[in-house]
């Protein structure tokens, strides 16, 4: 049954596609007749979903089915965010506890503290060769493209979201990664600091004697099975609000920014895909990861990134599928919240893009000195801004100020920043999860069994 679902949901797409391809190019179809198309496609696709009774297809499913709703119903549409945010609000909550029991229960009762030494200098080391490799390959596409010649620019650019930015020392960058206090840190949802605290507070309690370090070892443990429950429990909401997300997205913004920044967005999304094919496929492939089995482990965590354009919302799932991967949780709590301040690969390769593309679009033109003086700036400043609403354009903004680079050209980036964001969220996730491995693998703590029978369980 669920094989033939599948072939006719396949010949179904197949003739939506080829509907909406004939349409205004070849000869003009009913908007009825492609109307009934879309939505038969999306009935087809509920369909196949309840046969495959996997959560992930469900997810899957709810991007199309939102992205077709906000194109069909952009004025109901618009009023959706409110769904998608209570599913971010839920997953928020989950983010502080779960982190400091993993890491507190894997550093006071798993690894000793030279483990957790190594564990830190070996990610570290990873993670910048990796991120850097993504600003040069973000520096080349940008240079090679053009993008920004030839820009056709909106009439209406909306600026109310994009917040003044205060030009940040080192000493500010620095200050930034210790908290001042723990509830502060959470409230913000301040990820780095959450880590620094539990980290010195695991450390705290490796070094009690038995008698005390045994209840916080046990209730860290429980604590953390409690929050990976809760998790699950969180996830079962999450097609619906992708579903709201997507249907937002597309209903507030329509396809027409779409054609006119069809160019840079086309840029992002070819420098990402060179990034995994020729970065992480090598890294992974180097390391005899079951690549099969590593797109199965990802599939959930991905599409919540990619939908919600949150690394937040991923974050849980990612922890927990990576667990069932063959990666000790010790190195999971620790490697995967840290990259979440040092591995950000799809948005350091996005900086570098979108710095150069301002320049661009200005008719500015910097030499191959001051684009790579950019670029090795990016490298310090992308660093230890987890937490920091639109973080990205944030960077961007102070980037351009520092160089003497109009910032007018950032609110034309705000305008397709969302659908932006989704590539580069979604290749953060990815990055951090195979950071994951590789520590493991570094540390030959990683179960090579595990992963080759790694079998998705909703």
């Amino acid at each position: 049954m669920k094989k033939k679902s599948g072939i006719l949901l396949l010949i179904i797409t197949t003739i939506v596609c080829i509907l909406h391809a004939l349409d205004g190019y070849f000869t003009d179809i009913p908007e009825s007749v492609l109307f009934a198309s879309r939505w038969l496609l999306v009935a087809s696709l509920i369909f196949y979903a309840i046969l495959k009774k996997s959560l992930t297809t469900w997810i899957l499913v709810s991007m199309v089915a939102g992205g077709i709703f906000g194109h069909d119903f952009s004025e109901i549409a618009i009023h959706m965010r409110v769904v998608s945010k209570i599913f971010l609000n839920l997953v928020k909550t989950i983010i502080a506890p779960l982190l400091f029991a993993t890491l507190v229960f894997g550093i006071a009762g798993h690894s000793n503290l030279k483990q957790v030494g190594r564990m830190g200098w070996k990610s570290i080391l990873y993670f910048e060769i990796v991120s850097t490799i993504a600003l040069f390959i973000g520096l080349a596409a940008i240079n090679l493209s053009q993008a920004g010649t030839g820009v056709v620019i909106p009439d209406v650019i909306d600026t109310g979201e994009l917040q003044k930015v205060d030009k940040q020392t080192t000493e500010d960058l620095i200050l930034h990664i210790f908290p001042e206090n723990i509830a502060k840190s959470i409230f913000e949802g301040n990820i780095l600091q959450i880590v620094i605290f539990s980290i010195l507070f695991g450390i705290a309690v490796a070094m009690l004697k038995d008698k005390f370090k045994q209840p916080m070892v046990r209730f860290s443990e429980a604590l953390s099975e409690t929050m990976f429950k809760f998790t699950n429990i969180v996830m079962y909401f999450a097609p619906v609000a992708v579903f709201a997300a997507l249907a937002y997205t597309i209903g507030h913004m329509g396809a027409g920014i779409l054609i006119n920044l069809f160019q840079l967005l086309g840029t992002l999304y070819l420098a990402l895909i060179v990034f995994l094919m020729f970065v992480l496929l090598p890294i992974a492939l180097f390391l005899k990861v079951p690549i099969k089995k590593f797109i199965q482990a990802m599939a959930k965590p991905v599409s919540l990134a990619f939908a919600t354009t949150s690394s937040e919302a991923a974050l849980p799932k990612a922890m927990e599928n990576m667990e069932k991967f063959g990666v000790p949780r010790k190195i999971v709590a620790f490697v995967m919240p840290t990259g979440y301040s040092f591995n950000l690969d799809g948005t350091t390769l996005y900086l570098s893009l979108a710095t150069i593309f301002t320049a661009q679009i200005s008719g500015i033109h910097l030499s191959l000195s001051e684009q790579l003086l950019i670029v090795f700036t990016l490298m310090l400043t992308s660093k230890g801004v987890a937490g920091v609403p639109r973080a990205s354009l944030v960077i961007l903004l102070g980037t351009c100020a520092n160089f003497g680079l109009p910032t007018w050209p950032v609110f034309i980036i705000l305008g397709i920043d969302e659908l932006m964001d989704m590539a580069r969220t979604s290749v953060n996730v990815i990055g951090n999860c195979l950071a994951t491995i590789v520590v493991a693998k570094w540390e030959r703590e990683f179960d090579d069994e595990k992963a080759a029978n790694y079998n998705e369980s909703d």
